[in-house]
């Protein structure tokens, strides 16, 4: 029996990995408006039907999204719109990140002019 430890920090691994790629992450927000087939998905980003397909098949093993068949359609939906919530939040990060890295090299050159 894995320890509970060992399994959660797996399955967290596993949901960092979904949201690993900026496709991943576009269809994740597409879902976020509203749930999707493929052929929507496809349409809405811009993205081969194959490549849209591959990532959803990693999203819905990472658990982040679902699907429900529908006749011969299969639609996709957000597993747990905190998903997004989380990509926000991160978002906010990358822009302090930046903001300290601009402010830096902002000092940076300014330090370096006032040598000159």
């Amino acid at each position: 029996m894995i320890p509970r430890r060992a399994e959660i920090a797996r399955m967290h691994a596993e949901l960092c990995s979904g949201i690993s790629d900026p496709n991943r992450i576009a269809i994740l927000y597409a879902l976020s408006e509203r749930p999707s087939n493929v052929t929507d998905l496809t349409t809405r980003l811009r993205l081969p039907q194959s490549t849209v397909s591959r990532h959803l098949r990693i999203l819905r093993n990472s658990g982040l999204v679902s699907f429900e068949r529908r006749g011969r359609e299969v639609v996709y939906e957000l597993s747990d719109i905190r998903v997004i919530q989380a990509l926000e939040l991160l978002r906010d990060v990358l822009n302090e990140r930046i903001n300290s890295h601009s402010k830096l090299l902002n000092q940076i050159s300014s330090t370096s002019k006032e040598a000159h």
